[in-house]
């Protein structure tokens, strides 16, 4: 049950679709003004591209590229479930070279930059896809937006609230759109170099994780 997961991890979720919020943002407000996190919207611009018979290749990369992130996690982590042993900082560690590689391609105008960035963002998400029987996603909102319309559907057919969960999925929601907040001021004092942000985000998150937690483990 997700109640017996520790309150931290619902922080780390915070922080990860704050980061995720942030990238999107920046990702609008660069010079291609592209999404980066989500691929539903990609696809449809890819398909309305092929429609108009002028299928384009860079929307097609960065959505290969958000499934290279998530095979690299697959790669790096045995299970798709959070594991309290496993050890995240890795992928962390990587999500933020990625991030890195992105802001200073994009710095010189290399729309490769924007295939970095999708490829953490599919990294990231793939990190841990659920929670205790929650399917989690912290790089877009659907899927939690629609959990949450339907725990709170099933309340008002007087089901009992999983109060956990429900504060889970809106800590998610509002780290996301805090993210994007901040992803636009930061943008429009520091343009590009605003990755910068979500890049010591992700290292902060890997040092703390690996020395309170898993080495705590590790010893324990």
């Amino acid at each position: 049950m997700i109640k017996q997961l520790p309150r931290w991890v619902e922080h780390g979720a915070f922080l990860l679709s704050l980061m995720a919020g942030l990238i999107n943002a920046i990702g609008f407000m660069g010079f291609k003004h592209q999404a980066i996190t989500h691929v539903s919207g990609l696809a449809t611009q890819f398909s309305l591209s092929v429609a108009s018979h002028n299928p384009s290749i860079h929307l097609l990369l960065i959505l290969v590229s958000f499934l290279i992130g998530a095979l690299i996690s697959g790669l790096l982590i045995k299970h798709t479930y959070f594991e309290q042993h496993q050890n995240y900082s890795i992928p962390l560690l990587l999500e933020a070279i990625l991030l890195a590689l992105a802001m200073f391609a994009l710095l010189d105008h290399w729309v490769i930059g924007y295939y970095f960035a999708s490829m953490a963002c599919g990294l990231q998400n793939a990190m841990v896809t659920t929670f205790s029987g929650a399917i989690v996603r912290t790089t877009h909102l659907t899927g939690i937006m629609t959990d949450l319309g339907i725990m709170l559907g099933h309340a008002l057919r007087g089901k009992n609230l999983d109060r956990r969960k429900l504060r889970l999925f809106s800590l998610i929601i509002l780290g996301f759109i805090a993210g994007g907040i901040i992803g636009v001021y930061a943008f429009q004092v520091m343009a590009l170099w605003s990755f910068s942000i979500a890049i010591v985000l992700a290292c902060t998150m890997a040092m703390v994780y690996h020395f309170t937690i898993h080495v705590k483990q590790k010893s324990a």
